[in-house]
């Protein structure tokens, strides 16, 4: 965290259900440690699996404003910059006072959740609030019903995004971002390490697929289709190799060359990973048009939109 602060990283996320909240205190105790400035950081939590009862989890607004409340006392701060919806809860009731007003078009009613995350917000406890996970009606329906009952609506979503994963932020999330002014927070920018080109000749020992808890992963990346993915990755060596970076760094770059992402999350596990990675926005200006161009080509999954907004 101390490199990635001193390379101008301020944005740090954390989970209430990341090693059941240790990740919190672990994130707090560094904040306090290193004296770091608060107004210099922006931090960023997520609610939904908190504990083991059925109060402990989900978007009620018991467990919103008691969710938060945990994390705070963990992370020893007396706020955070955006506490993020960690996926939607088909499991919040819809309120009686909709009945005749409003018709919920989703699977779950926000209005109880959009309600909890104004309180929490009007009382100091967060500046914003986000998703994660939520589709692109889901963000739309949470808009409207803030709009509708002068309640604060979400300004980002936690998206996975990268190089094989793209029609949710290319397809979906753009007219958001341009219509109401949603950006993405993107996560998982080389695909569980899929990206890095660790795993052309099979799953190195050391590797996270080489873990009994990732075997969804090792079946991943040893699948025809995963194959195929090495293959293509293998081709955009030479491109990352044009470019004087590495394959991670393009990634990376690539990423951020969407203008509705507003923040890649990085997750490395040591600090040569972390510098390695910070090094790509560097590349970032080398990714022209011409280089993006070449990238479809080689990965053949362009989403097919009437507009534009990857350039």
């Amino acid at each position: 965290m101390t490199i990635a602060y001193e390379n101008g990283v301020n944005l740090f996320d954390t989970a209430e259900v990341y090693s059941a909240g240790k990740a919190e205190i672990i994130l707090g105790n560094i904040i306090k440690k290193k004296c770091l400035r608060r107004s210099s950081l922006v931090i960023t939590t997520k609610l939904y699996w908190g504990g083991k009862a059925e109060t402990e989890r989900g978007l009620s607004r018991k467990h919103i404003i008691e969710g938060l409340k945990g994390s705070l006392q963990r992370l020893q701060l007396e706020y955070v910059d955006v506490v993020f919806a960690n996926r939607p809860d088909s499991n919040t009731p819809m309120e009686g006072i909709l009945a005749d007003i409003f018709v919920c078009t989703c699977v779950f009613c926000v209005l109880e959740i959009v309600r909890a995350m104004t309180h929490i917000i009007n009382h100091g406890m967060s500046m914003y609030w986000g998703t994660s996970r939520w589709s692109a009606m889901e963000i739309m329906e949470a808009y409207s019903v803030a709009r509708q009952f002068n309640l604060i609506p979400p300004v980002c979503e936690q998206a996975e995004y990268h190089l094989f994963q793209r029609d949710k932020v290319e397809m979906q999330l753009p007219e958001l971002y341009h219509k109401i002014g949603v950006g993405v927070v993107s996560w998982s920018p080389l695909a569980c390490g899929i990206i890095t080109g660790k795993y052309e000749i099979g799953i190195p020992e050391s590797s996270r697929a080489s873990l009994k808890s990732y075997l969804w992963l090792k079946e991943k990346i040893l699948s025809e289709d995963g194959r195929k993915q090495q293959a293509k990755l293998k081709e955009l060596t030479h491109i990352a190799e044009k470019l004087s970076c590495t394959l991670p760094q393009l990634a990376i770059a690539w990423c951020l060359r969407n203008e509705g992402v507003s923040s890649v999350l990085l997750g490395t596990s040591n600090p040569a990973q972390l510098t390695e990675n910070l090094g790509a926005i560097q590349v970032l200006p080398k990714i022209t048009a011409h280089v993006a161009s070449d990238i479809d080509k080689i990965l053949g999954n362009r989403p097919q939109s009437k507009k534009d907004y990857h350039h």
